[in-house]
């Protein structure tokens, strides 16, 4: 303090004092900004440290222990969504022979001995002539960016993708798989509307808990930030994200017409209740659509490049409705049919809830929004999601926390209706009005039928797997992703007769800005055992090559998720070829491999919400997406709490090569295979052979339940 003391001007004795005061704030500023600034470097540091991920399935040794000590005294008590941001590490950038060399163990499996050769000279010239120069670049560019690799898979991976969404970036999430709160439309999207404004209240506030891994390291957060008002522009060349920084107004779609619905008064959000007499003034509004109205939406399912140029057309001439929708919170479409599982035809009612929120009519959607919420004539709910913004969990965690909330926290009344009274004074929704040149009739007419087609040709089959789930995977002291990625492998050589490269999604959000790398889970070690299986090997040799693949796989997703997988590092060092005009015959074989099986786990992430214990009904079946290939495959799973697991799978109904519901009964089959290894599990094979063929939907059943749900069951 004496130092800073003789560093301030001179102001005589009578401004002493003031001269002590002012040298002691100085020196407390300095003293607390160097306090923080330590602390964020030691988080950092301890972030950065993934050590722990390298432990066996479930075991936790001293120093890591000590080490989520530390994490967990350096992040405070309470951090909000955001404050781990800048605490976290950057991406790294594998070395170059690192990655080649784990290329060529993951393709030496599909590849013939003479193609293996090829491959592999290709490599070794990259590694001579091209890669040092591009790992010098890309590595210059990790310094310079957030994440080396992130806004290049967002650009060139979708935005720059110029086919229909239908076909490429869009999934969808499921509403609970056996009950229905409410069968009134307008109740169940009064809920559904008011609890997803609720989120984002929170979300603004920063008062949603981070998302920690195993719970305790957390997760990027960044993918959050365009969850609401965001809209894919379409481009000639190239897309872009428009995103507000707020909207008061929800779009509509109801029989071919679109409503303007404000979502606030100037004393706040509108209630469920308020927003429900909205919806229902929608339902009830006798008015037709207009003709080119009705199936405009099909334009956003169009290629990128004739919607684009469209989109100039529709601007000049409705620019106020075309605002409303783009510049809405989100999308509702009001179905008006019914959709979910039903007691008469349980396999055929969620095949078709499945197709209906991938790809709709092709006109019933905006596609080019975040997210449409659709809700169903009987109550039914669904979420239909783009890509490019975010990545399954976190929509995932949006669904979660709107299934758990307007059911069990907001609930409805004994009549149906959602809890409290209608105001008379609450204007009507706005009618969108869209004066359009008869011009745009073939270009509509023709992407309606582009729609159709795609829509059309999707083949989704979902099925409830119930002889066991997660449970019984932990007895047998295996990790369930692994345990499930190995039986896909079987089902799928018994389906084809033949191994392929397999993607399976992993998550990078250890890093900022991570969003996903691959895990090719068709290993040497799988088809090990899957031809152990195949060839009718003892229990005991199929169950030591079952382990052995189980802990290769185990290798690959931790290096996935620790920044040490290929394929991003792969596609990164392939852009930076195409930007400096450099032809690798390497990269460029790499780039055009095929994904014939494409899976992804859809993660439950906030299981305190819900107390499937008591209430084991009110699970959701999850969510899927489409093919990645003409004659491939799209496979999502997800437990079902701790005895069912619930499959996605769809194909192209124009293959001859594929078959969703023939894949299925294959993994059916499979599960219990492989179950029947241990000798836990033997009974479940037993108890398959005695039952009839259709036991899969033998124990599904419709419900609608009692509005008054306990809410004991929750803890928001």
């Amino acid at each position: 303090m004496e130092k800073i003391k003789e560093l301030l001007p001179d102001w005589g004795g009578q401004h002493h004092q003031l001269q002590g005061l002012l040298s002691a704030a100085v020196f407390a500023s300095c003293l607390w900004g160097a306090l923080i600034f330590t602390l964020h470097v030691a988080l950092r540091l301890l972030l950065s440290h993934h050590g722990w991920l390298l432990e066996p399935h479930g075991a936790m040794s001293s120093p890591t222990k000590t080490w989520l000590a530390l994490v967990r005294i350096f992040s405070g008590r309470h951090p909000r969504l955001f404050s781990f941001q800048r605490a976290l590490p950057r991406q790294p950038v594998p070395t170059a022979q690192e990655t080649v060399r784990k290329y060529l163990e993951s393709v030496r499996p599909v590849l013939g001995d003479d193609a293996f050769d090829r491959a592999t000279a290709l490599a070794n010239d990259f590694l001579r002539l091209h890669a040092p120069r591009l790992q010098l670049y890309l590595q210059l560019k990790s310094w310079c960016t957030s994440n080396y690799v992130s806004d290049w898979w967002e650009e060139f991976v979708y935005l720059r993708s110029r086919g229909s969404l239908i076909n490429s970036t869009y999934y969808m999430m499921q509403d609970f798989l056996y009950v229905t709160p409410t069968p009134l439309q307008a109740a169940r999207a009064g809920n559904a509307v008011h609890t997803l404004l609720l989120y984002r209240h929170l979300l603004n506030r920063q008062e949603i808990s981070p998302t920690l891994l195993m719970g305790m390291r957390p997760l990027c957060s960044a993918q959050y930030e365009r969850m609401f008002n965001t809209t894919r522009i379409p481009g000639v060349e190239k897309d872009y994200l428009r995103h507000l920084q707020d909207s008061r107004h929800v779009a509509v779609f109801h029989r071919g017409r679109f409503f303007r619905v404000g979502t606030h008064s100037p004393n706040g959000l509108l209630s469920p209740r308020a927003l429900e007499q909205q919806f229902q003034d929608i339902l009830d509004d006798p008015s037709p659509a207009c003709p080119l109205e009705e199936h405009l939406a099909a334009l956003t399912a169009a290629p990128r490049s004739m919607w684009a140029q469209v989109r100039e057309s529709v601007k000049t001439h409705a620019a106020t409705a075309l605002e409303a929708v783009e510049g809405a919170a989100f999308f509702v479409s009001l179905d008006s049919e019914p959709a979910g599982l039903t007691r008469e035809d349980p396999a055929a009612s969620l095949d078709a809830y499945a197709h209906t929120l991938l790809a709709g009519r092709g006109h019933d959607r905006w596609f080019d929004k975040s997210f449409t919420l659709i809700v169903f004539s009987n109550g039914k709910l669904g979420l239909s999601v783009e890509h490019s913004w975010a990545d399954c969990p976190v929509s995932g965690h949006l669904w979660e926390f709107t299934l758990a909330t307007e059911c069990f926290q907001l609930g409805y009344a004994t009549d149906g209706h959602c809890k409290g009274h209608p105001d008379p004074t609450l204007p009507q929704p706005e009618r969108l009005q869209w004066d359009l040149p008869e011009q745009i009739q073939p270009s509509i007419s023709l992407a309606l039928r582009g729609a159709k087609t795609l829509s059309g040709n999707i083949d989704c089959h979902v099925f409830p797997f119930s002889h066991f789930g997660k449970s019984f995977i932990k007895c047998c002291h295996v990790s369930s992703d692994s345990f499930i990625q190995l039986v896909l492998q079987l089902a799928h050589f018994r389906d084809r007769g033949q191994f392929c490269l397999t993607y399976e999604s992993a998550m990078t959000r250890l890093f900022l800005e991570g969003r996903t790398e691959t895990v090719r889970s068709c290993t040497r070690e799988a088809c090990q055992f899957v031809r152990a299986m195949d060839n009718k090997e003892t229990d005991q040799q199929c169950l030591a090559l079952f382990r052995v693949a189980v802990d290769k796989h185990q290798a690959l997703l931790k290096a996935a998720m620790s920044g040490q997988g290929i394929d991003r590092h792969l596609f990164a060092l392939y852009i930076m070829s195409r930007l400096l005009h450099m032809q690798s015959p390497f990269l460029t074989q790499v780039q055009s491999q095929q994904w014939l099986l494409s899976t992804s786990q859809v993660p439950v992430q906030q299981t305190h919400l819900i107390d499937v214990h008591n209430y084991p009904d009110y699970v959701s079946s999850g969510g899927g997406f489409g093919p990645a290939h003409d004659h491939g495959y799209g496979i999502s799973y997800i437990f079902m709490g701790e005895n069912a697991i619930t499959f996605h799978i769809s194909s192209k109904k124009s293959s001859t090569e594929t078959d969703s519901h023939r894949l299925g009964q294959h993994i059916e089959n499979a599960l219990l295979d492989v179950a029947s290894l241990f000798r836990v599990g033997q009974h479940f094979k037993r108890q398959f052979r005695g039952e009839k063929s259709d036991y899969r939907y033998n124990f599904l059943s419709c419900k609608t339940v009692d509005p008054n749900i306990p809410t004991s069951s929750t803890n928001l």
